[in-house]
């Protein structure tokens, strides 16, 4: 499926200009959305699933305008809301039961296998019976997770799925997701743990107080930090200068002192290693450095 965004705006009524002409276009594969807390990425997938309308512009499933064919869309849509919600008095497979039914799957039989087939998956098999408002966070999250998958949706929305999930869970949601990629399958994964990016997603958007700063592979992004990461050996006094002036990454305890990463536009005054960036080293300097440039100059 191709999505098409065109000239998407949200303005809420209080004023606030939650997404600003925005444009964007993907295909099948897993599409990843970054950005911080407030960048506008909930309301984005708000409208995309169809639960809130823009203020202006148009997002396109097929060519068909998505507000203009909402029942079209629904019948192949899987959608992951940031706040998740049950019915408190099902079983955890009565909620996917009744999740299924709702997707469309008629059959009862064909529906609990696909019901159990799915608890496998994301691991609450052993808790089948077990009412879900008694299931741990990590397991609601995880309920989340294959309520969205069920019914083979061709499209499917996550927005912050490996919140509240431990490093193994994290591992296990994105092996699912990036297995699913592969089937002819539009995945719209929206974080800000940038690891859920580089991970998993092929293209990429950044977002940035509701505007798009960025689109693209992943290591495109990348490339704009290349150069500008280095990692220094400082004692307690060079480590709190450094503190001050620059981004700091990462900070480890080591015999001398402290190994410290950071990102900055010209090597730092201090003795230090050039090293290649990552994904996060990426993204903070993007977001620190060369987005701050560019609207400046």
């Amino acid at each position: 499926m191709k999505i098409e965004i065109q000239g998407l705006n949200k303005i809420y009524p209080n004023g606030n200009h939650a997404l600003k002409d925005i444009n964007l276009e993907f295909g099948t594969g897993m599409f990843g959305l970054l950005g911080p807390n407030g960048a506008g990425k909930s309301t984005l997938m708000r409208i995309i699933v169809t639960l809130m309308k823009p203020s202006s512009g148009v997002v396109l499933v097929d060519g068909k305008d998505i507000q203009k064919h909402r029942k079209e869309l629904r019948r192949v849509l899987g959608y992951l809301p940031q706040e998740f919600r049950f019915f408190t008095a099902l079983k955890t497979w009565e909620f996917l039961d009744y999740s299924g039914s709702l997707a469309g799957l008629k059959n009862k039989k064909e529906r609990i296998a696909e019901v159990d087939r799915l608890l496998d998956q994301v691991g609450l098999l052993e808790v089948r019976d077990r009412q879900a408002n008694r299931l741990s966070g990590g397991m609601k999250r995880r309920l989340g997770i294959a309520q969205a998958l069920i019914g083979n949706p061709r499209i499917i929305v996550v927005d912050e799925p490996t919140t509240g999930l431990d490093p193994d869970e994290r591992i296990r949601f994105r092996n699912i997701l990036s297995q699913l990629s592969q089937h002819d399958v539009t995945i719209i994964l929206s974080t800000h743990i940038v690891g859920d990016i580089s991970s998993t997603c092929q293209g990429m958007a950044l977002l940035n107080k509701g505007e798009l700063v960025f689109s693209g592979s992943p290591e495109n992004l990348v490339k704009h930090a290349e150069g500008h990461v280095f990692k220094l050996n400082l004692n307690q006094y060079e480590y709190d200068m450094v503190k001050e002036r620059y981004n700091v990454i990462s900070t480890i305890p080591v015999e001398t002192g402290w190994e410290v990463q950071i990102v900055s536009d010209d090597a730092p005054e201090f003795s230090s290693t050039c090293i290649i960036p990552n994904i996060e080293h990426a993204y903070v300097y993007y977001m620190e450095h060369k987005l701050h440039t560019d609207i400046t100059d």
